[in-house]
């Protein structure tokens, strides 16, 4: 792991004059809020790994939270294990449930994740609601303290003190560590893609189900952590600990601190927690008040408070490696499509397509909007399932290849409209598919952006998005290259280096095939054009047969294109 950054060392500066104010001057309820914080803070910064770095909208932390609480309940009173035990089961239970949770849901999205997580934590209330061996209704009580004696706040007996607030801090540092620890290593700049750029992802080999399934178990050891220490700080375990509140609370602190952000849901927590408390002044209206503050905090600060900070402390630029030109001549694999078909409900995309891509050439392909072009290059690269026919790459066939694989076994893509994800480098987003950052830097260099490889993604034009993208198929090493409208919405002299470079890439013994609707920049490049038409084979051959097929000229390059 590298050193830590400025924006680390003025969060480490905060933590630590917060905590000696709190020890130097607080009594013992103060201690207990401080002591709530961080137990809050471990829970979130577990969160941000699914929320914020996977970009799932889980809804089952506040279960998880709840599953330790009583695991760890449990295995003190009921088994008469200590307390070290109980915290050690506290993690552990809910981080397998999370693993659990997460085989079913790997593969959904966006809202359909929000529903299977509630149905979790629906499951998990009802479950510490009506189960006699977490008590029902009313709940577990005489957990034991795990450091310190109980201290009287109102009617409760709370295990708190100096003791137990240096055990929760402690185990917060711990979390930020292991946070930290997961997302180095490239994980960071994998996890993001596969977040804000899911289809390229798969085509730069990343499977996003073991990365689902990882950190969804730390997310839950992080938060039946928490929940264990709750339960021994408070000595009582009830089904509102399951409850939506916890899960709500524990989502706001992730969404204030600044989504990712694992120093940030400290500071979220160390911001929210102790708020009511604050509010308490206004008796019966607290609650609008804490509403109309979280509020403001949304639309005033809506990055979050980590946002604010990475505005006005960026991250420190990678530092960059040689850069290294090979002059070896790349190995080619030929692409082979035979008898493609593909139907979306009641339209016929794809009807018996094939073609043929040698490697060392380049081959064009071409027709109006709608003719199957984007079909066909989503079903070799596996985006898509076709319904009949066959793909081959070097004479291995793809139709039972996950996507991801297709890239292992030399196979790039290129997007007409590039995805790229936020927050990183133009080095970091290269090197995700490339087996180090010399690669991703050889790749760079090759499209132009050597240049700009320490600056961020978000800097770049258009122009420049679809060389990184080209480039960051390059730096997988493929030996097929498959490219959708790259040369769309370049200048002469952008389309011109683009069309030399990817000639260069055929004569070094690539299979290249391009999709493409500028003619004065296909028909110069190409060794062969396939013309589609309503998903069939309308015409193949030289550009110039092509060009002067007449089917072709009325079916879509018009008499103009064609004299």
């Amino acid at each position: 792991m590298t050193a830590p950054d400025r924006r680390t060392l003025v969060y480490l500066a905060a933590l630590v004059l917060g905590l000696g104010a709190v020890v130097g001057l607080g009594d013992a309820y103060v201690l207990r809020v401080a002591t709530l914080v961080g137990i809050y803070a471990i829970a979130a910064i577990g969160y941000q790994l699914v929320f914020g770095r996977l970009g799932l909208l889980s809804l089952a932390q506040g279960a998880l939270f709840g599953i330790g609480a009583y695991a760890s309940a449990i295995m003190c009173l009921e088994l008469g294990l200590p307390a070290p035990i109980g915290l050690l089961a506290a993690m552990l239970v809910p981080a397998a449930v999370g693993a659990l949770v997460a085989l079913p849901i790997a593969r959904l999205e966006s809202h359909y994740v929000a529903l299977a997580t509630l149905g979790l934590a629906q499951l998990a209330l009802l479950a510490a609601t009506n189960l006699e061996i977490t008590g029902g209704a009313n709940g577990l009580y005489g957990v034991p303290p795990i450091a310190g004696g109980p201290v009287q706040i109102g009617p409760l007996s709370v295990g708190n003190g100096l003791p137990m607030l240096a055990l929760v801090w402690a185990l917060v540092l711990a979390a930020l560590l292991v946070s930290r620890w997961v997302l180095s290593g490239g994980r960071l700049a994998r996890l993001a893609t596969i977040r804000d750029a899911p289809h390229a992802a798969l085509t730069l080999g990343l499977n996003p189900v073991p990365a689902r399934l990882a950190l969804f178990a730390v997310a839950g050891g992080f938060g039946g952590l928490a929940g264990g220490l709750q339960a021994h700080g408070l000595g009582v375990v009830s089904p509102a600990v399951t409850g939506f509140e916890v899960m709500v609370t524990i989502l706001t602190i992730a969404v204030v601190g600044g989504r990712g952000s694992a120093l940030g849901a400290v500071a979220g927590a160390a911001l929210l927690v102790p708020l009511p408390e604050f509010l308490r002044f206004l008796e019966g209206g607290y609650l609008v008040a804490y509403g109309v503050v979280l509020l403001a905090a949304i639309v005033l600060v809506p990055r979050g408070l980590d946002g604010r900070l990475r505005d006005r402390l960026p991250r420190r630029t990678p530092r960059l490696p040689e850069i290294a030109r090979p002059s070896v001549r790349r190995r080619g694999k030929a692409l082979i499509v035979d008898g493609l078909r593909k139907r979306f409900g009641g339209v016929t995309a794809l009807d018996g397509v094939s073609f043929s891509v040698p490697a060392g050439t380049v081959v064009g392909l071409i027709g109006a909007n709608g003719s199957g072009k984007t079909t066909a290059l989503n079903l070799i690269s596996g985006l898509e399932t076709p319904d009949g026919g066959q793909i081959r790459l070097g004479g291995v066939p793809l139709g039972d290849r996950a996507a991801y694989h297709r890239s292992v076994l030399g196979l790039g893509r290129g997007f007409q409209h590039p995805e790229v994800p936020e927050g990183l480098f133009v080095l970091e987003a290269v090197a995700v598919g490339a087996a180090d950052r010399t690669v991703a830097m050889a790749a760079l260099d090759g499209v132009g952006l050597a240049g700009r490889a320490a600056d961020p993604v978000a800097a770049l034009g258009a122009a420049e998005l679809r060389r990184l993208d080209l480039a960051r198929a390059l730096a997988t090493g493929p030996e097929a290259l498959i490219l959708d409208e790259p040369a769309a919405g370049l200048t002469g002299d952008e389309r011109a280096a683009l069309a030399a470079l990817l000639r260069r890439l055929a004569t070094e013994g690539l299979a290249v095939l391009v999709v493409d609707h500028g003619m004065d920049f296909l028909m110069p490049l190409a060794d062969r054009i396939v013309c589609l038409d309503a998903g069939k084979v309308l015409a193949a051959g030289t550009p110039e047969e092509v060009r002067r097929n007449p089917a072709v000229v009325a079916a879509y390059l018009g008499q103009g294109v064609a004299a």
